[in-house]
Parts: C-alpha cells; sequence; structure tokens
C-alpha cells in the first residue's frame, strides 16, 4: 500500500494523519504555517484522497503500518506523528507497534479508549448506508459534530470547506474506516509506555472528543502538555489554523529543540 502525501518544509519530519471522513486537504493551514519549523507530512490514509483502498480486512493496525511503509519510502527512521480524531486511533496504533520510529507524538480530538457497543453499532449503520445510499447520511449525522458552534456562526467558508471534503469521501473507504475504528483496542497502555514527548490538543467546542477525553490521557502520560483551542469544535486544526499551528510549533520548541536542531 503506497499513500499518496503532501509535503512541504524542511527540518523534523513531523507527520499529520488527517481525521474521518476527510483527506490530507484538511492539512492545508498547517503545511502553510508549519513549513518554516518542520518538514510537514500529510498522506491521505488508506481509500482517502489519492490513496487507493485495497483488499485488506478494516484494521487501524494495518493504517498504522501503512504510515511506517510511508516513512521507509521518504527514508525517515524516526518522526513526530501526530493526528487528529481518527488520525490519532493511527497515531496510538503506530506509537504501539512502532514505538522506535517515534520522535514525539501529537493526539488532537481524539481518545484513546475503545467504542462502546452502541458506537460500534452506530458505525456499522452508517457505513452501510453509505454503502447504499452515498453521502447523504454524512452531511446529514456526521458533519455537524466535526465544527464547533463558534465556526459554523462565523465561519462559512470554513464549514463549506469541510462540508466539499466531506462530500468527497470515497463511499467505500468510509465504510471500511467506520469498521477500522469500530474494532480498535483500548489505547491507554499504550500511552503509558510512551517514551516519546506528548502533545494533547483539544478544541474548548469540540463535542466528539471533549475535553474530558483529552484529560483522560493527559492523566496517563502525567509529562504531557496539553493545550485548549478557544472558539474550535472536533476539527480544531481545521476551525482555529493558527492557534493549533502555535501550539504544534512550542511543543517542538520546546520538547524537541535538540531532535530539531540535529537534524538541520
Amino acid at each position: 500500500m503506497q499513500l499518496y502525501t503532501r509535503s512541504a518544509g524542511t527540518g523534523v519530519p513531523v507527520v499529520l494523519l488527517h481525521a474521518f471522513p476527510l483527506s490530507s486537504a484538511m492539512w492545508l493551514a498547517q503545511r502553510e504555517g508549519l513549513a518554516r519549523s518542520c518538514r510537514v507530512i500529510t498522506p491521505d490514509l488508506r481509500g482517502f484522497g489519492g490513496s487507493r483502498l485495497g483488499e485488506d480486512e478494516p484494521s487501524i493496525e494495518l493504517m498504522a503500518d501503512d504510515v511506517a511503509r510511508m516513512l521507509d519510502e521518504e527514508g525517515i527512521d524516526r518522526a513526530v506523528v501526530g493526528g487528529l480524531s481518527m488520525g490519532g486511533y493511527v497515531t496510538m496504533a503506530f506509537c504501539r507497534r512502532h514505538p522506535d520510529r517515534v520522535l514525539g507524538v501529537i493526539l488532537a480530538d481524539t481518545k484513546a479508549g475503545p467504542d462502546a457497543p452502541a458506537a460500534r453499532e452506530n458505525r456499522e449503520r452508517i457505513a452501510q448506508a453509505v454503502l447504499a445510499g452515498g453521502s447523504d447520511v454524512l452531511v446529514d449525522e456526521v458533519l455537524p459534530a466535526l465544527i464547533g458552534p463558534t465556526t459554523k456562526e462565523r465561519r462559512a467558508m470554513v464549514f463549506g470547506r469541510v462540508k466539499g471534503l466531506v462530500q468527497s469521501a470515497p463511499p467505500g473507504a468510509v465504510a471500511w474506516a467506520q469498521r477500522a475504528m469500530a474494532g480498535r483496542r483500548d489505547s491507554f497502555d499504550t500511552l503509558a509506555a510512551l517514551k516519546a514527548p506528548l502533545l494533547i490538543v483539544v478544541g474548548e467546542e469540540d463535542e466528539l472528543s471533549p475535553l474530558a477525553d483529552a484529560e483522560a490521557m493527559a492523566r496517563t502520560v502525567p509529562e504531557s502538555r496539553m493545550e485548549i483551542i478557544p472558539k474550535a469544535g472536533h476539527l480544531s486544526a481545521v476551525e482555529q489554523p493558527e492557534a493549533f499551528n502555535a501550539a504544534v510549533t512550542e511543543f517542538l520548541r520546546t520538547e524537541l529543540g535538540g531532535a530539531a536542531r540535529s537534524r538541520e
């Protein structure tokens, strides 16, 4: 599986993994804003954007292995790996399966616990609905929760851009990813075993992965850094890119300054 990637900048490699059901297009402001301080690498996870889906059974662990292969292709031994929402699930799986390749970790608007039974059932319902009828169910049920109320009220262009990304998600990839997320394991033990610095980011208005989920991860890794992004919902990096980028830049400067300088 070869992932399509968009990259920008030079220096310490920072891999950012996108949310469901978007693509690496969501990281445009990060590629532009962070390129001065690091090498930003944003792959399309399998089935989304320019990456094909393949025939494998749905698995977050498999998506993490895709990212490891992408690093091999890029000639990168170790990187800061981060993700938002679904990208966070893949990031935690990457930390579990490839711990020696992790320079630092960024977990944004995500959670370490597995799905409750009702959430798994809802994912399967949406998977079947998308395969049967296209993206309408995503626009009606998934899109509203991705964006915070401030963005809905004040940033119509941001909302419209996210809606377009949701509508362009391939039904097969949507169903596959829903089933992969439904089957994911608990990752609190993975976080407890981390040997790399951790940045936790959460939108102040995130209803899908609220502050309580971020705080639970922070308690598991007491030396982690947590940033709350004001007036942002679940897609904090898209809704408030300047604040998100500032949090990442400061994390790289304070926690990974030596690693960054060693690669310059």
